[in-house]
């Protein structure tokens, strides 16, 4: 049985609204999807000072927990 399959950009704002519950994305966060045949995972990038700001690495590891949960239940369209 396949998954329903969804946009980037539709999983990213999808991730992004977990994200806002479970943890503050810090400003300048920017997040992206990795795609590796049929599985994907988002990567976030930042510039140094986006890194350097409180809760960025707490909202690196959250987006990591929220895209295995994605992936499991959404193929990406394209």
């Amino acid at each position: 049985m396949s998954k329903p399959a969804r946009t980037e950009a539709e999983l990213i704002e999808m991730a992004r609204a977990e994200l806002k519950v479970h943890a503050v994305p810090p400003d300048g966060m920017v997040i992206s999807i990795i795609r590796d045949g049929d599985s994907w995972e988002f990567r976030a990038e930042a510039d140094g000072a986006a890194q350097a700001r409180p809760g960025y690495p707490e909202a690196v590891a959250m987006l990591v927990q929220i895209g295995d949960h994605l992936s499991k239940q959404y193929d990406v369209k394209g």
